[in-house]
């Protein structure tokens, strides 16, 4: 990894500091062990099954949180059904949204807000055999996470503002071998280490969003089919063990100057 260092003078002389940039990862061998065990592989078939066996699931999951660009995500694919460019009949999105800072009364109005309009797209939309959005307001254990990634078709990462967001990871390394995709906000450090071939989105861009990241035929579909044909994720070798090798090697490298 890229990096300066710089010679500090101190009472003793002087002392290197050195600043390099040293992405967190995951462990990426229990989603491995998960993701091939029957039990999971059931469960990701059954939740398949309770959305009607749609031809495409989208997958949201992120802390109930004002920069996760869920209300945007939502509104996007919103319009999307309202325009006719997506049916509830072949597609669902399904949208876990963990707890958050739920004393803040921000985040209170935030969970009603995107309730609301979760409420009106499947007034609008659902039929008496399919849900346009399945939200889930709770947490779940890594055996049902694991198993939502098998049974998702694409993972949507459209934070307003974010971190290394480590669910984009996950899903990757669960997906390897699978046909998958995933839509990374500009502004996630997820779209260079997480996947290949990430879609590029503007989370700010309502239209950019129900072009290229909800997928009524655009880049998203396309890329999910043609994942067999990718490299291995970057995420199985930039794992945890990596990332902390990497930082305790810098370390050694510059006790020895």
């Amino acid at each position: 990894m890229k990096g300066s260092s710089i010679a500090v003078p101190d009472e003793g002389g002087s002392r290197t500091a050195i600043a390099k940039a040293f992405p967190i990862s995951i462990d990426t061998a229990p989603y491995l062990e998960l993701a091939a065990r029957e039990d999971v592989r059931a469960r990701a078939a059954e939740i398949r099954a309770s959305l009607g066996n749609p031809k495409r699931i989208l997958l949201g999951v992120d802390r109930l949180d004002y920069t996760k660009g869920i209300g945007h995500r939502i509104k996007a694919y919103g319009e999307l059904l309202e325009d006719g460019r997506l049916d509830v009949e072949d597609v669902t999105l399904i949208q876990v949204a963990s707890p958050s800072r739920e004393r803040v009364d921000a985040y209170a109005h935030l969970r009603d807000e995107i309730e609301l309009a979760v409420a009106r797209i499947n007034g609008d939309h659902d039929t008496v055999g399919h849900s346009a959005i399945r939200y889930l307001h709770q947490g779940y254990p890594r055996e049902e996470m694991v198993a939502l990634y098998l049974a998702a078709d694409v993972m949507l990462v459209t934070a307003l503002r974010d971190g290394m967001n480590l669910v984009a990871k996950e899903y990757v390394a669960t997906r390897t071998g699978q046909p998958a995709a995933s839509s990374c906000s500009a502004s996630s450090p997820a779209r260079r280490t997480s996947s290949a071939r990430p879609v590029r989105v503007n989370p700010h861009d309502i239209a950019g969003l129900k072009g290229r990241d909800h997928g009524g035929g655009g880049d998203v579909p396309r890329r999910a089919g043609a994942a067999h044909a990718l490299p291995p994720p970057p995420v199985l070798d930039n794992d945890v063990n990596a990332w902390s090798s990497s930082f305790l090697d810098a370390l050694a490298d510059v006790r020895r100057r």
